[in-house]
């Protein structure tokens, strides 16, 4: 009895890497292993709903949009810290957030550079110097409506999210080599 043998699904983005941007890299850094290639290893998306304390409703709109977004399940953060100033106790939940792996990883780098960051008001490129020494990026948005997944007219309140990439790189100009190779539009 022949099987066949179903063609797995690789993103556009994990081909990419691994047919072109892992070769140039190896030679550009001069490494000895594959192994020492850096690569995207984890996107973490989190939105932090202050106005939750007041309006719960506004969390769970956050958390459904999160999910669209990302393609994922969402889950609530809670605060870990009392803080008198903002009258928020320790336990109450004011944020949602996701980590992303794998093909979804991929999917979703590949919609935020190309779909989403070009639909921004004013867009000039990010800032190349968001990286924090140790080969990670993080990136603010202002407007969850820049990603086509969310209607407009049924979005509770416009709200920001911060998304960070995280790198297997050891260093920031590695990270930064990585990224602008994958498409990051850096501001010149």
């Amino acid at each position: 009895m022949a099987e066949k043998v179903a063609e797995k699904y690789i993103p556009r983005l994990k081909k990419l890497y691994n047919e072109k941007i892992a070769k140039e890299m190896m030679t550009e850094f001069g490494y000895t292993s594959v192994m020492q290639i850096p690569r995207v290893d984890k996107i973490v998306v989190s939105m932090g709903m202050g106005e939750a304390l007041v309006n719960k409703k506004l969390l769970d709109a956050a958390v459904k949009e999160l999910g669209q977004i990302t393609g994922q399940k969402t889950v609530k953060t809670k605060a870990r810290l009392s803080v008198a100033n903002f009258k928020v106790r320790e336990g109450q939940e004011i944020g949602a957030k996701v980590t992303l792996r794998g093909i979804r990883m991929y999917e979703f780098l590949d919609r935020l550079m190309n779909i989403a960051l070009p639909r921004v008001k004013d867009f000039r490129g990010v800032n190349p110097n968001a990286f924090d020494g140790h080969g990670n990026y993080s990136l603010g948005l202002t407007e969850q409506i820049i990603f086509p997944e969310i209607d407009y007219d049924k979005i509770e309140k416009i709200s920001g999210m911060n998304v960070a990439i995280v790198t297997t790189a050891p260093n920031d100009q590695e990270a930064r080599s990585l990224l602008k190779r994958i498409g990051m539009p850096f501001k010149r």
